[in-house]
């Protein structure tokens, strides 16, 4: 296969538009771009677009915003009078029908932001934070029938650090993955690579997060909670109640004080909140609700919460 790649894009959030810039940079011929349709968004409730409708519209590249894909023949007409050399899919939001899957030469690809098997689904980058990964990486893919099972075509990884939020590894991941994507299309085109059968006994699941998830469980062990808090930022966060009120922790961090179990404790070092396995959290940043975000000095000198006063309902 010589030449550029005629190239369709379907993707939807901030993480995918790194991706279709990297593609257009780099000289492939991006001949479509499919998004989710305008949602209503903030406090109007207007309808906005996708970060990727926005990049495509400043690229000047054709645009379309299907709302279904499965069985839509105008949709399934359109990219098959195209005759992609691959479609390349991040973050898009729909599941990709078998005919899609089928129509290029080279497959969907798709760039999945985690060291695959590890973290299928939805928040990849969200559940290995939590689950106090050291490492997370980008993984380029070929699409199959089940979710993120497909054959792995190249990977990249990246290191945590106990500075970064999902928010901070997100950006990472969309800058590094771009760059894997360009560099999987054209090892594909150069046929220098050669796709590799996920080990699905070592898969892990990241299910797409709920509300409830950002509720501490204060018999955690401080690490854990820490990174929790870190991994779902910004939703669902990590929150908790204080006098029937929702207080939100924006920034903690794991300490060696005793302290019973979900109770506060005031020190001259700081506030800090005790968790299980021994261990406590000292509160650096937190929202009362109705109330804008503070400094824990600032909460305790307004809010005079007692030694020993509890959070939450312990479970």
């Amino acid at each position: 296969m010589t030449g550029s790649l005629n190239l369709v894009f379907a993707g939807t959030p901030p993480f995918a538009v790194p991706t279709l810039e990297k593609l257009v940079a780099a000289g492939f011929a991006v001949n479509l771009v499919v998004t989710q349709p305008d949602r209503p968004r903030g406090r109007g409730m207007e309808l906005s677009p996708s970060p990727v409708k926005e990049s495509a519209i400043r690229f000047r590249i054709p645009l379309t915003q299907p709302e279904r894909i499965k069985n839509n023949t105008e949709f399934r007409s359109r990219l098959a009078e195209l005759k992609p050399d691959a479609i390349i899919v991040v973050g898009y939001g729909r599941i990709i029908p078998q005919w899609m899957i089928d129509l290029p030469t080279l497959g969907n690809l798709n760039l999945h932001a985690s060291l695959l098997p590890k973290y299928r689904g939805a928040a990849p980058i969200q559940w290995a934070m939590a689950q106090g990964e050291a490492t997370t990486g980008a993984t380029t893919m070929r699409i199959d029938a089940g979710l993120d099972t497909g054959d792995i075509l190249l990977q990249k990884e990246l290191p945590i650090s106990a500075e970064d939020t999902a928010q901070t590894i997100a950006l990472k991941l969309a800058a590094i993955g771009a760059g894997l994507m360009v560099e999987t299309l054209r090892g594909l085109q150069a046929g220098e690579i050669r796709p590799r059968p996920q080990d699905h006994s070592q898969a892990t699941l990241a299910p797409i997060l709920k509300k409830e998830d950002g509720r501490i469980d204060f018999h955690r062990s401080a690490t854990e909670i820490w990174n929790r808090l870190r991994g779902f930022q910004p939703w669902p966060g990590a929150y908790t109640t204080l006098r029937g009120k929702s207080l939100q922790i924006f920034a903690a961090k794991p300490a060696s004080v005793a302290v019973p179990v979900g109770t506060i404790a005031l020190r001259a070092d700081g506030t800090f909140v005790g968790c299980g396995a021994h261990t406590a959290l000292e509160l650096l940043e937190v929202q009362m609700e109705g109330k804008k975000r503070m400094s824990a000095r600032a909460f305790v000198n307004g809010y005079r919460p007692r030694e020993g006063e509890r959070l939450g309902e312990l479970q």
